[in-house]
């Protein structure tokens, strides 16, 4: 797992598709929306396979035709509607690459039909899905692993620059990876090491404040949790990329590697998956990944909340009194809002550094995926053009999110009689707003962007992903960064 999985070669072929070679065996056709064949070969077995179906030529557009052609072929045939969204687009082609991919060839070949704008657009869309598909994700079973794609031919598309969708299909792929990876094989621990290995080969500045350095900080938010835990493995990691001048943009990612709810202990049914806890760091270290890949002009700072939330003796306890790194004094009500805990004296770190902006990525609170379900996930921030970029920027990405408010009276719920602040309530209402609120406070001034990530897992994938774990958020990351 330490060696970054390779994506499939890529070849682009000047010419359109007119006849399919000896050697294609599997290959998607994609054309827009309409009745229009644009010149796509083999028309007449399409044609006669919707024939028999009962179905026309248009209805492509909403269910993708599987068709073997002579010589052993499987071809798959989509129309795409120009009007639909980027996330319409991803996920389309997701299922219409499926079968395909079910069968784990080494080669696939996508043909785009229609205008050069058009068969561009379709070309990019559909490179990223299969890269992201093609490239097997972790298992532990015995026997022969899932053979991964080797090669992607686009036809038509000569000169077409790939390497933003490679990128992102990099940074995705490792974001899923190090979720997927079970609570035994990523401990903060070998996590760290995890980490170490991807700084230095992709030349990461790299530096660890460990349990000891966080004493000295007295980062009390982020010890209590990390005092459930007998291995003292917890730490705050910083990376940094120094692609461009000015001011760094700050990415901060909760990095729970796994979450009993402490002494508020989960039932089975919702400590499930809670290995997942993590996927916040995981995102932003796929962010990462891409900026390094397409050398993005731009200063990141990347702070990582590495830590378990654990059932002990020495764990922290409902009505307990902390103070975080800035000072401020936080009353305990509740041991399994712990993300938020790490993440302040995270934030707080972050922010004396002065960066242009930070944006935190965090598995935060149940209830953002209460409002939203799992195919979204949630924004809020301290600037209203900033939830505004985020939005306008998940559309465009096909990762899509909604933009919450954080009203000032809300913050009453969270007044403490003993403390500065109380860390949440026993309500769980509007907990997302209040999380929000709560974390607000260690962000001082600096433009602020949270995204709670409700979409991180959504049963049988979503937009381009085809897997549970899916690696939201890597997009709307690297787009805000772009934008």
């Amino acid at each position: 797992m330490n060696k970054m999985r390779e994506l499939a070669r890529l070849t682009l072929n000047s010419a359109p598709l007119s006849a399919r070679g000896e050697k294609t065996t599997h290959l998607l056709i994609v054309l827009p929306a309409g009745s229009g064949w644009h010149g796509a070969p083999e028309q007449g077995a399409a044609e006669a396979a919707l024939r028999r179906r009962g179905k026309k030529t248009e209805e492509l557009a909403k269910q993708a035709l599987t068709l073997e052609l002579s010589g052993g072929c499987v071809s798959v045939w989509l129309r795409l509607d120009e009007k639909k969204p980027v996330f319409a687009w991803h996920s389309a082609l997701r299922q219409a690459i499926k079968p395909l991919l079910d069968e784990q060839p080494k080669d696939i070949e996508i043909a785009c039909f229609g205008d050069e704008d058009f068969c561009q657009r379709a070309a990019r869309a559909a490179a990223y899905v299969a890269w992201l598909n093609g490239t097997p994700m972790p298992v532990w079973k015995r026997g022969k692993p899932p053979q991964a794609l080797k090669h992607l031919v686009l036809h038509g598309v000569a000169g077409l620059d790939l390497e933003r969708e490679r990128a992102l299909a990099e940074g995705n792929s490792l974001c899923r990876e190090l979720t997927l990876l079970p609570p035994n094989l990523l401990t903060p621990s070998s996590y760290r090491e995890r980490i170490r290995a991807l700084a230095a080969k992709a030349g990461w500045e790299i530096e660890e404040y460990d349990i000891k350095r966080l004493k000295k900080l007295k980062a009390g938010a982020f010890l209590a949790v990390a005092r459930g835990s007998g291995h003292a493995d917890a730490a705050i990691v910083r990376l940094s990329y120094q692609g461009g001048k000015g001011k760094a943009t700050a990415l901060v990612g909760k990095g729970i590697c796994f979450d009993t709810g402490g002494h508020n202990l989960k039932p089975a049914r919702y400590m499930n998956n809670m290995h997942d806890d993590m996927n916040g760091s995981a995102v932003v270290l796929g962010i990462l990944l891409a900026a390094t890949r397409l050398k993005l002009p731009v200063k990141l700072d990347v702070w990582l909340a590495i830590a378990q939330n654990h059932l002990s003796p020495e764990a922290y306890t409902q009505n307990e009194v902390v103070a975080a790194l800035n000072g401020t004094t936080i009353e305990i009500v509740h041991t399994d809002a712990e993300g938020r805990m790490v993440l302040v004296d995270t934030l707080a770190l972050a922010a004396k550094e002065k960066p242009a902006m930070i944006i935190d990525f965090a598995t935060l609170t149940g209830s953002m995926a209460v409002a939203l379900g799992e195919r979204m996930s949630g924004v809020i921030s301290n600037r209203d053009d900033l939830a505004a970029r985020a939005v306008a920027t998940g559309l465009a990405c096909g990762e899509r999110v909604v933009a919450f408010p954080m009203p000032e009276d809300y913050d009453e719920a969270l007044d403490s009689s003993v403390a500065d602040v109380k860390q949440c309530t026993l309500d769980g209402e509007a907990d997302h707003l209040l999380a929000a609120l709560f974390l607000k406070r260690f962000v001082g001034d600096t433009p602020w962007l949270h995204v709670d990530l409700s979409a991180s897992r959504c049963k049988g994938g979503l937009g381009a992903a085809g897997t549970d774990i899916n690696g939201f958020g890597v997009g709307l990351g690297l787009g805000l960064l772009e934008t």
